[in-house]
């Protein structure tokens, strides 16, 4: 009778112990999601509860929120230099980046809960150490309400796309506008995970699979990373998935809108986005896209079955990737590595693989409302077999130099340099020196703001010149791990570059000016004494009417060929020294 009590007790006291650490979501009935506060709460009880877990934060949002983050070891290291010491590979698994889409913090919080409190998958850790930020997008988080996600089933509330100053945190990787990005670059250059997680959950059309995936495989990465992304990882993830009920698909993304019959295609993601931010920086990033229409219990737990099963293999597989890791980094920092063009730009390829797609029965019709094309799914599934075009072939492509130099005035583009870990040093003295650079042609402005700015397009005309750099300029030698960082930023065709983004745009105004009465006696001076100029005005006169009608034109066409000329105008400031025998011969600090 005292050994059936005592089993009996033993077991109650075991349930009360499960039940005390249950989430916020769980004793919702897996229905709800907690506020900030709350989460913050159970993250710090975690870290109280566990010599394995610590509580810290990372930065502070523009409305005065921490932004929290909980470091996983089980032999209580917390810091990048012991983590690195002891060996262990590093996964970042971030959620809440949009916290309408917050799927990934409630699977997180239980997940490192049933590894360092109740202990039942403790073994997933023996090799890695995980950071999880269980919100990034923490002002976003309390713009609370039930109507932010209007495509979303579940939870019953949730936080909002995103941040306080309306920037979405999911295209500003590279830029670095907001506070909050500012302050996960400097966690990320510090700890430099091997391997990263952004929980997602996505928009588009209605299908079967509650779990889609993208992973960088198509060149920005080293060639031994995508090799061990196919061959290592995604074979027993997806195995694992299917398994776990959960079969998975790359990132549905249809080549005709919402149009499933039309076929998919895949594409290679710039640095605005955290997996192509990461490839940029030679680690693997994963996208993880939950389907919006499942409901939020089955959302999550397949959140946490993909973060489970690839700390799996990111524990069996922590040696080999961290060799191909610091692989990566030693062959991007050596010359060899600019030997060969670099690709900034990749464009769809012609080639596809038939694919079976688990959808579901749909019909197009003719909305009487709208007079749009109105998809209506059914709920009755379908295997389709549908032509996948699942691969990137190179577009623009550019010569990396020895070094890029960053005149000193151009002081916000060096501070965001820095964030991405980029090393440099600089000019002691003022430096004649001799560089290539960019002439822009044709430059035209969005007329609408993208992410608070406008971007700009131009075509680029290169030339070489000697320039007189200030003391203070800024010399990025490209004998560096973040090498492929610094060319995405200053290689201007690069589609997040900073000329892109609107970092430069003063380069594009003019600030001199001349009277048009001036100019009219001065062109008349010039005609006289310049014969080929003569010659190439009167072709143009005759061979352009809208020209040849337009005195404000004609007198501009003089102006732009007098010295009273800007020469600076339209041309990149930045330079790129070509001659590594240049870099030894200068003055730095």
């Amino acid at each position: 009778m005292i050994r059936y009590f005592i089993i009996f007790f033993s077991a109650a006291a075991l349930l009360a112990q499960s039940n005390d650490w249950q989430t916020y979501y769980e004793k919702s009935g897996y229905k709800e999601t907690p506020r900030y506060n709350e989460t913050v709460q159970y993250c710090k009880r975690l870290a109280d509860a566990s010599t394995w877990i610590n509580y810290t934060s990372f930065g502070c949002s523009p409305q005065g929120r921490d932004i929290p983050l909980l470091i996983i070891d089980r032999n209580g290291n917390f810091t990048p230099d012991k983590v690195h010491a002891a060996g262990n590979v590093i996964f970042y698994i971030q959620a809440g980046i949009h916290s309408g889409e917050i799927d990934g913090k409630d699977a997180g919080l239980m997940l490192i809960r049933d590894i360092a409190i109740t202990k039942k998958l403790a073994a997933l850790i023996d090799h890695v150490t995980v950071l999880f930020n269980p919100i990034f997008n923490v002002d976003g988080h309390e713009r609370f309400g039930a109507y932010n996600r209007a495509n979303q089933n579940g939870p019953e509330e949730m936080g909002w796309r995103v941040t306080a100053q309306n920037l979405d945190l999911n295209r500003d990787y590279l830029k670095a506008d907001a506070p909050e990005m500012q302050s996960f670059l400097r966690l990320y250059c510090k700890w430099l995970p091997e391997f990263f997680a952004d929980c997602h959950v996505t928009d588009g059309a209605d299908y079967q699979y509650v779990m889609t995936y993208k992973i960088e495989t198509h060149g920005i990465l080293d060639e031994n990373l995508i090799k061990w992304i196919k061959e290592s990882y995604l074979p027993p993830l997806e195995d694992a998935m299917h398994k776990s009920g959960f079969p998975i698909i790359q990132y549905v993304t249809f080549r005709r809108s919402r149009d499933l019959k039309s076929g998919m295609n895949t594409w290679a993601a710039p640095p605005r986005f955290s997996d192509g931010y990461t490839a940029i920086h030679n680690r693997p990033g994963l996208l993880i896209e939950t389907h919006m229409f499942k409901d939020y219990k089955t959302r999550v737990t397949a959140t946490y079955k993909i973060l489970e099963h690839t700390l799996e293999t990111l524990n069996n597989e922590y040696l080999h990737l961290k060799k191909i890791v610091h692989k990566a980094d030693s062959l991007t920092s050596q010359a060899a590595f600019r030997q060969k063009p670099f690709t900034l730009t990749y464009k769809h390829s012609s080639d596809s693989v038939m694919i079976d797609f688990l959808g579901y029965e749909y019909e197009v019709v003719k909305s009487e409302l709208s007079g749009g094309d109105w998809y209506r799914f059914s709920n009755k599934p379908l295997t389709y077999r549908i032509p996948f075009f699942n691969k990137m072939d190179p577009d623009i492509q550019v010569q990396l130099p020895e070094a890029y130099i960053v005149p000193a005035e151009w002081q916000e583009v060096i501070k965001r340099i820095e964030l991405h870990g980029i090393k440099f040093k600089r000019l002691l003295e003022p430096t004649k020196i001799n560089v290539h650079s960019y002439r822009f042609i044709n430059a035209q402005w969005r007329q609408r703001p993208y992410e608070g700015r406008h971007r700009v397009s131009f075509e680029v005309e290169a030339f070489e010149e000697e320039r007189l750099f200030p003391a203070g300029s800024v010399i990025i030698d490209m004998n560096q791990r973040a090498a492929k960082a610094a060319a995405n930023i200053l290689e201007p065709q690069a589609p997040d570059s900073y000329v892109n983004w609107g970092f430069f745009n003063a380069i594009f105004e003019r600030k001199e000016y001349v009277e048009s009465y001036v100019m009219e006696e001065r062109a008349r001076m010039m005609l006289a004494s310049d014969d080929k100029l003569k010659n190439e005005f009167e072709s143009k006169i005759k061979s352009d009417s809208a020209f040849a009608a337009d005195p404000r034109s004609i007198l501009m066409w003089f102006y732009q060929k007098s010295p009273y000329w800007d020469k600076k105008m339209n041309v990149y400031p930045v330079g790129k020294i070509a001659d590594r025998a240049v870099l030894r011969r200068l003055e730095l600090e």
